[in-house]
């Protein structure tokens, strides 16, 4: 698809929306800041059609598995090439569609108390399944814990990591200033293409995979940094129970899944019909198998 030509009003990595409704054109005027129009989302995902898909997935394969966290990103990802609307943001009080559907999420390098993190960024498009996001989160988390050993690379571009080892080693005034200054180029989008292409808060979600680290998913704020008003939070699987129409309860393995949003993108009715499409491919997840353009009926 030919790519758009850029206008005046325009950002490196998104389109202004000029022609939005009343509503939206009003919204940041009373309500500037992201982190102030926050709604929290919890739900709860029975896995067992998950399980056997991956029991399944992984005899085939059991050096290069299939995990709950890739089919998770993935139906997250194709909700959102199916539904536009949650791929928008706001900076300076206009409203903006990205050009590209993108996701970062943090790589532990290792698993004890004074490990360092890594920050990663995948992306997806109407082309995308399954399969090749899982492919993309294994090469993220092998490339940061790679150059976390020392060990050499294919880097293209430089990671948020190297930009932030820079400002590491400059006197703090400097750093205070040199800060200032890239908030004042963000807020009118004339931040570098290139910091925009790697740092994950400017990426459509984030996720946070709690259930790694043995945690329950819970809320977790948004940021005025970047443009993502997206967040995932993955908790830990458990057994849970679940009542039919009869009141028998049967414990099935599930995961709660922790989702915070920029209520100002989009209305509840868009946001209500996104969860839904979200837990049919996450409890039918062969769905994801298919190219992320196809449509799902819910």
């Amino acid at each position: 698809m030919e790519k758009q030509k850029k206008r005046w009003g325009d950002r490196p990595d998104a389109t202004l929306l000029r022609d939005c409704d009343a509503m939206h054109l009003i919204m940041p005027m009373i309500y500037p800041n992201r982190a102030d129009n926050e709604a929290f989302i919890s739900e709860q995902f029975d896995l067992t059609n998950v399980d056997a898909y991956l029991a399944d997935k992984n005899a085939e394969n059991p050096e290069f598995e299939y995990k709950l966290f890739q089919i998770i990103v993935a139906a997250v990802m194709k909700m959102i090439v199916l539904r536009p609307k949650l791929n928008r943001f706001y900076v300076n009080k206009n409203y903006y569609q990205r050009d590209i559907i993108s996701c970062g999420f943090v790589v532990k390098r290792e698993f004890k108390d004074n490990g360092e993190e890594g920050l990663t960024f995948i992306k997806a498009d109407e082309n995308t399944t399954l399969e090749s996001i899982r492919n993309d989160i294994y090469k993220e988390i092998h490339r940061v814990r790679v150059e976390e050993a020392g060990e050499k690379g294919d880097k293209k571009e430089k990671s948020t990591d190297d930009f932030m080892e820079v400002f590491r080693k400059l006197p703090r005034f400097l750093t205070k200033f040199l800060f200032a200054v890239i908030r004042f180029l963000d807020k009118h989008g004339w931040i570098p293409a290139s910091l925009i292409a790697s740092d994950p808060d400017y990426a459509t979600v984030f996720f946070s995979n709690l259930g790694s680290i043995k945690l329950q998913a819970g809320y977790h704020h948004l940021s005025n940094w970047g443009t993502t008003s997206l967040f995932v939070v993955i908790g830990e699987r458990k057994l849970r129970p679940y009542y039919d129409g009869q009141g028998n309860v049967t414990m099935k393995d599930s995961v709660e899944v922790g989702i915070t949003i920029d209520e100002r993108i989009a209305d509840g009715y868009y946001y209500a019909k996104s969860i839904r499409i979200i837990k049919k491919l996450i409890e039918n997840p062969e769905l994801l198998e298919k190219p992320f353009g196809e449509n799902v009926e819910i």
